[in-house]
């Protein structure tokens, strides 16, 4: 199995990527919403000109703020810097476009989206439509880098996005997905996807999950002070996009179940917000997976960050990590609070990889 780290791109703190790279993280994915952070690919640019072995990309790139093209051009100026070490994570872009009060693009319109930047990525000519063509002009002059593979690998969780994944993919990213169970489920539906299409799954693959680690200490809780620390922003993210979901339909089926003994108080915490309710989404995910709020922090409960962390003593985790490896993870990618994720990053590679 491949471990990487998934990093709240702040420019001027690029080093980070160089500080994964040190403590030997096979990939780091810089997040990409346009609102929230720095911008992805500048702050991949100046990672990939200060390392020499970590492969990097977004994680994941939000199709619905860029054209396809401009995707496209994007990861292969950043490949010039780093050929052979780059990858594209893409996804329908659910908090770079709910920040702005817009749906993330529907998964009929990604997949058009997913095989435009695949094609222009082999350097091909593709129908953007509407009686519209295009391709990379002046490929003799080094302006991108097309000659070493840049993979595609699809941001998926409901269903249709994973079956796209298996159609249209070299690999797959989704969301704290490690427990055997759930890893099953996502391989077949990606398996599913690329039967439908008839397509075998390309050799390498890639099926990785977005999840935290944490080592607890002798007789340390999972809500202590430190582990909250360690996972507080994270844990927040899911639940934010627990509410999304659930907003969409007031259906508990969406509540995950770790969730539902405080639903109906979180409900209630949004629905009290100072921002006015046509712009509520503005303060739902202000510091969204890099921060959380203080008013938040009652809402991590044992269940909550169990559900979507990866947490126990180092022999715990390490088993942990066998089983969905076992099931089908080929990578996991570690994403942790803004504030402390060196220090995860270093927890991990100095307790966890050895014992692996």
């Amino acid at each position: 199995m491949r471990f990487g780290v998934v990093l709240a791109p702040r420019i001027d703190d690029w080093e980070v990527f160089r500080y994964a790279e040190e403590l030997g993280s096979d990939s780091a994915w810089a997040c990409d919403s346009q609102m929230l952070w720095s911008d992805c690919y500048a702050t991949l640019a100046l990672a990939a000109a200060h390392t020499e072995r970590i492969a990097r990309g977004p994680g994941v790139a939000a199709a619905g703020t860029r054209l396809a093209p401009v995707t496209a051009h994007s990861i292969a100026s950043v490949a010039k810097l780093a050929p052979g070490r780059t990858f594209l994570g893409i996804g329908t872009g659910h908090t770079s476009m709910r920040v702005m009060g817009r749906k993330p693009m529907p998964v009929g319109e990604f997949r058009t989206y997913v095989r435009a930047v695949r094609g222009l990525l082999a350097g091909e000519e593709v129908d953007l439509g509407g009686g519209t063509h295009t391709r990379f002009l002046n490929r003799d002059h080094g302006f991108v880098d097309l000659d070493h593979p840049i993979p595609v690998v699809v941001g998926a969780n409901g269903p249709r996005a994973l079956r796209l994944a298996g159609a249209e993919g070299d690999g797959v990213v989704t969301i704290a997905v490690t427990r055997p169970d759930e890893v099953k489920g996502v391989t077949e539906l990606v398996a599913d996807g690329a039967a439908r299409s008839g397509r075998a799954l390309p050799p390498g693959f890639t099926t990785t999950s977005m999840t935290n680690v944490v080592v607890l200490a002798q007789g340390e809780s999972a809500t202590s002070p430190r582990v909250l620390a360690m996972t507080d922003s994270w844990v927040g993210a899911a639940i934010h996009f627990a509410y999304e979901m659930w907003s969409t339909r007031e259906d508990e089926d969406a509540v995950p179940p770790p969730f539902r003994p405080f639903w109906e108080q979180y409900c209630t915490h949004v629905a009290a917000m100072a921002t006015p309710a046509d712009r509520r989404y503005l303060e739902l995910h202000d510091g969204h997976a890099t921060w959380l709020s203080a008013a938040e922090r009652r809402f991590l409960t044992e269940d909550a960050v169990r559900a979507v962390t990866i947490v126990g003593t180092v022999d715990e985790v390490v088993e942990q990590i066998r089983q969905a490896e076992r099931a089908g993870v080929t990578e996991l990618a570690l994403q942790s609070p803004l504030a402390t994720a060196r220090d995860v990053m270093r927890e991990f590679a100095e307790r966890v990889r050895p014992a692996l």
